[in-house]
C-alpha cells in the first residue's frame, strides 16, 4: 500500500502575514474608490481604460477564480455569471465581455459589487485560517500585486474618466502645498561597458516577465540623473517640436497629424499659458515638475531634439540596480509628480527605447494564469521605475511595465540618455 503524500500547510506566522498583506491591499483598493460616486465607478472612457467599478470585481474574481476555485474544498462561485463579466483575457478560464462594454455594465450594481467583494474576501479568509498551502501562498502574493497594478490602473483610468468632464471635477482635493525644489541643469552619469546581469535574481516577489536572469552585454552610455521636466519639454513646444517631421518617427508623426497633439495630455493652454489636468483639478503647470502623459513617440522626439537618445531597459536596470527604490509614490496621496529630483523611481514611469519581448529562455507559467504577460509581447515598449501613482514598494529595479508606443494615458515620463 502506498502511502499518500502529506500536504505541507503553512505556518501560523506565514498565515498572519498573508492575511495582513491580503487586508490592507484589499482595502487599499475600497479606499481609492471610496471619492466617487457610483455614476462616476461606472464611466468607460476609452476601450483601453476600465471602469472602477469593473476594477473592483475583475480583482476580486481573480482571487475567487485562480484561488479559492482550484485550492479551497468545496469553494462555490458567488454567481457563476461574474466569470463572463470579469475575466479581462484569460482564454483558458473561459469566454467574455467585450473589453470595450465593460462601461454598459449597469448591473450587477455598485452595491452588488461591493457585496461581491465582501463575499469572497471572508471565504479568502476563512481559507487562510485552515487550508493554506505554499502552493496557493504564491498564488495570492500574485494576486495581491496583481490588484496593487490594477490600483493603479484605477487612479489612471478615473484620471481619463474625469478630465473628459466639461467641470474638470477633483478626484481628491489639492495638496496643501506644492512640492518645491528647482531641479537644476540635467547631469549625466557615465556607465562603462561590460558584461551585466538582467533579470531578477530569484529573492522575494517578481512578474515571470522580470526573468530569467541572464548576460547581456553594454557598450559604454550615459544616463541622465532625472527624468525631464516641465519647463524642459515646454522649450521642446516653443521650438516647434510638435511641428518638424524630422524629430519624429513615423508612426509618431502620423499621430501628432491625425490626433492633432500639440502638447501632452491634459494640458490646455489658457490665455498665452498652459495649465494641466490633475486628480486634484485644473492647475496652472510648474515648470520644475517632472513632465508627465507623454507617450513613447513623444519621448522619442524629445530626445532627439535634445541631442540624447532614449535609454534601452538594460541600461536603466543597470543604473538602477544600486539605487535605492525611493521616490514619490501613491501613498503620498498626491497623485502628481513632484520636482524632476535626482533618483530612479517614483513620480513618472520611464519611457526606455526598448520593445517588451521575452528574455532569452523565458517561458511563461504553465496553464491560464500563463497568460499574465507572455501573450502581450508584441507592439508594445518597456517603462521603468513606477510613477506618483504606483503604490509604494510595488517596484523594484527589475520591474517591467509596458505600454502601446502611442498610450499617453498612463503617468509616463522621460529620462535621457547618451552613447558615451
Amino acid at each position: 500500500m502506498t502511502e499518500a503524500p502529506s500536504v505541507r500547510y503553512l505556518s501560523p506566522a506565514v498565515h498572519m502575514s498573508l492575511l495582513d498583506d491580503y487586508r490592507a491591499v484589499r482595502a487599499r483598493t475600497t479606499a481609492l474608490a471610496a471619492p466617487l460616486s457610483a455614476e462616476d465607478q461606472m464611466i468607460q472612457s476609452m476601450t483601453e481604460a476600465s471602469s472602477t467599478k469593473w476594477h473592483l470585481a475583475h480583482t476580486t474574481w481573480f482571487f475567487e477564480t485562480f484561488l479559492l476555485g482550484p485550492f479551497a474544498a468545496g469553494y462555490r462561485a458567488v454567481d457563476e455569471r461574474y466569470g463572463f463579466l470579469f475575466n479581462s483575457y484569460y482564454e483558458g478560464v473561459g469566454p467574455r465581455l467585450e473589453r470595450a462594454r465593460r462601461g454598459q455594465l449597469s448591473r450587477p450594481s455598485l452595491a452588488e459589487v461591493q457585496d461581491y467583494r465582501r463575499r469572497v474576501d471572508a471565504a479568502v479568509e476563512r481559507w487562510l485560517a485552515g487550508e493554506g498551502t505554499p502552493a496557493a501562498a504564491a498564488t495570492i502574493e500574485l494576486g495581491l500585486h496583481h490588484e496593487q497594478q490594477h490600483q493603479e490602473l484605477l487612479l489612471t483610468d478615473v484620471k481619463h474618466a474625469l478630465g473628459l468632464q466639461p467641470l474638470r471635477p477633483a478626484y481628491a482635493p489639492p495638496p496643501a502645498s506644492r512640492a518645491t525644489g528647482a531641479p537644476g541643469p540635467a547631469r549625466f552619469r557615465r556607465f562603462e561597458a561590460g558584461v551585466v546581469s538582467v533579470g531578477h535574481a530569484g529573492e522575494g516577489f517578481a512578474f515571470d516577465n522580470e526573468g530569467p536572469r541572464h548576460r547581456h552585454f553594454l557598450e559604454a552610455f550615459a544616463l541622465a540623473e532625472r527624468p525631464v521636466a516641465a519647463g524642459e519639454y515646454l522649450a521642446f513646444m516653443r521650438d516647434g517640436g510638435y511641428s518638424r517631421a524630422e524629430l519624429w518617427l513615423s508612426d509618431g508623426w502620423q499621430r501628432v497629424q491625425t490626433e492633432r497633439w500639440r502638447a501632452p495630455l491634459y494640458w490646455e493652454e489658457r490665455d498665452g499659458a498652459w495649465a494641466l489636468y490633475t486628480l486634484g483639478g485644473l492647475r496652472a503647470v510648474e515648470p520644475d515638475e517632472a513632465v508627465a502623459h507623454v507617450s513613447y513617440f513623444e519621448a522619442d522626439a524629445f530626445a532627439r531634439w535634445a541631442g540624447a537618445r532614449l535609454p534601452t531597459e538594460e541600461e536603466w536596470e543597470q543604473a538602477a540596480s544600486s539605487a535605492p527604490v525611493t521616490g514619490h509614490f501613491a501613498d503620498a496621496g498626491r497623485y502628481h509628480p513632484g520636482p524632476a529630483a535626482r533618483g530612479m523611481f517614483g513620480d513618472v514611469w520611464q519611457w526606455t527605447r526598448s520593445a517588451y519581448l521575452a528574455y532569452p529562455g523565458y517561458r511563461p507559467p504553465a496553464g491560464p494564469i500563463g497568460e499574465y504577460n507572455g501573450k502581450f509581447m508584441s507592439g508594445q515598449m518597456v517603462l521603468r521605475g513606477g510613477s506618483c501613482l504606483t503604490p509604494g514598494g510595488h517596484v523594484r529595479a527589475t520591474y517591467r511595465n509596458f505600454f502601446p508606443p502611442d498610450a499617453r494615458w498612463q503617468m509616463s515620463g522621460i529620462r535621457l540618455a547618451r552613447d558615451a
